[in-house]
C-alpha cells in the first residue's frame, strides 16, 4: 500500500482518486485554498461530488487545504497535482514548503506557457517554481490521454499515457494507480505528451465548430444531418497541424498519433467544454458573447491557452502551416466570428 495525496478537488483530481483507491492505496484528496466549500459539501453528502454527479469511494479521506502540510509530513509516495493551469505557481510555492525528496510528483494539469520568450510545458513551469522556492532537484511526471473525468469516476475502461524523461519512473507510478479499467502506457517523450495534451484543446474547439461551418448555403437541418464530412476533414487537418507544432517544440511524431494526441483529441472533440464552445463559435457567436450567454461559469481550457500563448504563436508560426490553429486564435483574441481559410 502506497500513500497518495491528490491536491485539487476539481473533476479530474477527484476522479483520479477512484483508481488509486481501487489499487489498495491510502489516498487523501485535499482541496485548494479556494475549495473549502466544495470539500465541506463532499464530506457532508456521503462523498457525493456535484460536478462528477457520483459518490467518491468511502475509503477516500477528503480534507481542506489546512491539512495539506500535516499530510505532506507523512511523506507520501506520490503527490498528484490537479489544480488549474493558473494555479500551478501557487501549488509549486506551497509544495516547496514541505516536499520530501522521495515523493514522486504527477501532474494532471494540461497546458503550455511562455517563459522568457520561450514555449514551456507546465511540467517545466512547475520545476522552475519549485527551484525558485528551494527545491533544486524535482522529478515530475505527466499524464494525458482520452480519459474524461466522469467516465473515470464511474470506472469506464480508459487508457492514458504516463510520461517522464526517465520512463522507469513513469512505470513505477503506473504500478500505483492502474486497475482493470484504468490502464497506462509509458513514454519518455514528456515534451510531446504535454504539448499534445495542451493543444488538443484548441483543435477540439475547431472540430466542435464543424456543424456550423460545414456549409455556407445549406440550412441548419441539413448541416445537422451531414456535418460529419466536415468534422472528419477537420480531424485530419488538426492532426497534421498537431504533428507539425509538436515537432517544432521538440516532441516526437509518434506521440501525436498515440493516446496523448489522436486519442485525446477524439474524446475531447466528441464532448466537453472545448467542443461545446467550438459549437457556439461555429454557429456564429463571438467568444465573449458565447461565454457570457452559455458558459459563464465554465473554464474553457482552449480559450485560456489562447490567452496564454496565442500572441507568440501568431508571431512565430506560419499561417500557411497552421491555418486552423491561427484562425481560432485570431477569432478568440480579437473576439470576431470564426472564419477558417479552407
Amino acid at each position: 500500500m502506497k500513500k497518495i495525496i491528490v491536491l485539487g478537488a476539481g473533476a479530474m483530481g477527484s476522479a483520479f482518486t477512484v483508481p488509486c483507491i481501487e489499487n489498495n492505496n491510502d489516498v487523501t484528496l485535499i482541496g485548494t485554498h479556494l475549495e473549502d466549500e466544495a470539500i465541506q459539501s463532499i464530506n457532508n453528502n456521503n462523498n457525493f461530488h456535484k460536478v462528477l454527479n457520483c459518490n467518491l469511494p468511502k475509503e477516500l479521506k477528503i480534507k481542506n487545504f489546512n491539512n495539506f502540510y500535516e499530510e505532506m509530513n507523512k511523506k507520501p509516495d506520490l503527490l498528484v497535482i490537479g489544480v488549474s493551469s493558473k494555479g500551478i505557481e501557487w501549488a509549486g510555492k506551497e509544495i516547496a514548503k514541505n516536499l520530501n525528496q522521495n515523493t514522486k510528483i504527477l501532474l494532471l494539469t494540461k497546458g503550455l506557457t511562455v517563459i522568457n520568450g520561450k514555449f514551456e510545458t507546465l511540467v517545466e513551469k512547475l520545476k522552475i517554481v519549485l527551484k525558485t522556492n528551494g527545491v533544486i532537484n524535482s522529478n515530475i511526471s505527466a499524464v494525458a490521454g482520452p480519459c474524461l473525468a466522469s467516465g473515470l469516476a464511474n470506472k469506464i475502461k480508459s487508457s492514458v499515457v504516463l510520461a517522464n524523461e526517465n520512463k522507469k519512473i513513469a512505470e513505477e507510478i503506473g504500478k500505483m494507480i492502474t486497475t482493470q479499467y484504468y490502464s497506462a502506457e509509458f513514454s519518455d517523450d514528456l515534451i510531446g505528451v504535454e504539448v499534445c495534451a495542451a493543444i488538443k484543446n484548441l483543435y477540439s474547439m475547431i472540430i466542435g465548430a464543424s456543424e456550423g461551418i460545414s456549409s455556407e448555403t445549406a440550412d441548419k437541418e441539413i448541416k445537422n444531418k451531414f456535418y460529419l464530412n466536415t468534422a472528419a476533414s477537420l480531424m485530419h487537418r488538426s492532426i497534421s497541424e498537431m504533428n507539425y507544432f509538436t515537432k517544432v517544440l521538440n516532441g516526437k511524431e509518434e506521440t501525436v498519433y498515440g493516446l496523448a494526441g489522436l486519442g485525446d483529441l477524439y474524446v475531447s472533440s466528441a464532448g466537453g467544454r472545448n467542443s461545446k464552445m467550438g459549437k457556439f463559435l461555429g454557429d456564429g457567436y463571438d467568444y465573449l458573447d458565447a461565454k457570457e450567454k452559455f458558459m459563464k461559469n465554465d473554464t474553457v481550457e482552449g480559450a485560456e491557452l489562447v490567452f496564454e500563448i496565442g500572441e507568440k504563436i501568431l508571431n512565430d508560426f506560419d499561417k500557411k502551416k497552421t491555418p486552423l490553429m491561427i484562425s481560432l486564435i485570431e477569432s478568440i483574441k480579437n473576439n470576431k466570428k470564426l472564419e477558417i481559410n479552407w
